[in-house]
């Protein structure tokens, strides 16, 4: 036993050697510095909670100051791997000569060191969603966190019932966006009503959870009349500009609602009601009575047929005793003239037997007569008469 663990230490310490091997003992530690548009960022973008804010590209430029540059200071001809989620990875910021729009990057990049020990990247985001990028050289592997902050609204939008009954009160959201479609906080939002009533005409964009870029206006619809409510922004407000490649800022959001008379809705259903009831009744009235004659029908044809079945056997029961009688008739008629032909036949046998005795009597009469003649001529040659 204590053979087969010394083995086995000895097989783990070769493979712990090997893995140390793998990593070339002079590799230095991997640096990494970041900063925008020059500067070290306030946040030190190593946690969730500290990430690097970084404007959104929204004028579809991708500037110094919308971008975090990372210098990865590394062992000389070796690489740097990155990769980002909710982030785009690019090698250099715009310039007048070369520009570089919100649709540039990618989301990983390998960037080799040559004959230096630097890696420069940058990397900018478009949602003001956490993103990370992740650096790694040489089994070393830094985590970095940025997050966008929205740009001016772009989007003005509501959303709410297009029809609601008369006189009731009815929410509309109303969503401020920017150009890549965040929700912004903290803006003021001015709503007007034709033939209706709103709670507020102004309202600010919130923060919560339940909120976060979005205000809510009530709206009383008026007894009769559909209603017109334009959403708009407050004053204060830095509204998107046009840009080329973006789509163009909608500013203003309109919801007509169509208001709806209960009362008289009901009414109208309740006389369809009524209506669809008596249609429904006479169907049934017809029904029944389509019944009832097929069922009379039938019944009809049924005793038709039965009075036709009884007819046939009536008729088959009457030839069946014709045919019988007939059977019987003819047997009788064979039967006596069998009896007929057998005493004719009788009679005839009687005869020929008459016939046969009265020859046979005569024959042997003369034999006699001729035996008597003979025995008197030769009476020692007698012939023996015949009885």
């Amino acid at each position: 036993m204590n053979s087969f663990k010394k083995i086995a230490l000895a097989v783990v310490a070769a493979m712990t050697l090997g893995t140390i091997v793998a990593t070339p003992a002079s590799a230095a530690p991997m640096t990494v510095a970041i900063a925008v548009n020059g500067s070290a960022p306030t946040n030190n973008g190593l946690s969730s909670t500290a990430a690097v804010a970084l404007p959104v590209p929204s004028d579809n430029s991708v500037d110094a100051t919308d971008a975090l540059r990372f210098i990865a200071t590394v062992d000389t001809g070796t690489a740097v791997t990155v990769t980002a989620t909710n982030a785009s990875i690019i090698l250099a910021t715009a310039t007048s000569a070369a520009p570089v729009t919100a649709s540039a990057g990618s989301a990983s990049a390998t960037i080799a060191t040559g004959t230096g020990t630097t890696a420069t990247f940058f990397v900018f985001t478009k949602t003001i969603a956490v993103g990370t990028v992740v650096i790694t050289n040489q089994g070393t592997t830094t985590t970095y966190y940025v997050q966008g902050t929205a740009g001016n609204v772009n989007t003005v939008s509501v959303a709410g019932a297009d029809v609601a009954a008369a006189g009731t009160q009815n929410t509309y959201t109303v969503t401020t966006t920017d150009v890549f479609g965040n929700k912004i906080t903290g803006v003021a939002l001015t709503a007007t009503v034709a033939n209706g009533t709103l709670d507020t005409a102004t309202a600010t964009t919130g923060s919560g959870l339940t909120n976060y870029g979005t205000a809510d206006f009530k709206v009383t619809l008026p007894t009769s009349g559909n209603s017109t409510v334009i959403f708009g922004l407050g004053s204060g407000v830095t509204a998107q500009t046009a840009i080329a490649g973006f789509a163009v800022p909608v500013l203003t959001a309109a919801k007509v609602i169509t208001n709806r008379d209960l009362a008289a809705e009901l009414a109208v259903a309740q006389a369809a009601l009524v209506s669809e009831k008596a249609g429904r009744a006479a169907d049934k009235v017809a029904a029944d009575a389509a019944l009832a004659a097929a069922l009379a029908k039938a019944a009809s044809d049924a005793a038709t047929a039965k009075a036709a079945a009884d007819a046939a056997a009536v008729t088959a029961a009457a030839e069946l005793v014709k045919a019988k009688a007939d059977a019987v008739s003819a047997k009788v008629a064979a039967d006596k003239a069998l009896v007929d032909a057998v005493a004719v036949k009788d009679a005839e046998i009687a005869k020929l037997k008459a016939d046969n005795a009265a020859a046979l009597a005569a024959i042997k009469k003369s034999f006699n007569d001729l035996a008597k003649k003979w025995n008197v001529k030769n009476p020692k040659a007698k012939v023996k008469l015949v009885k």
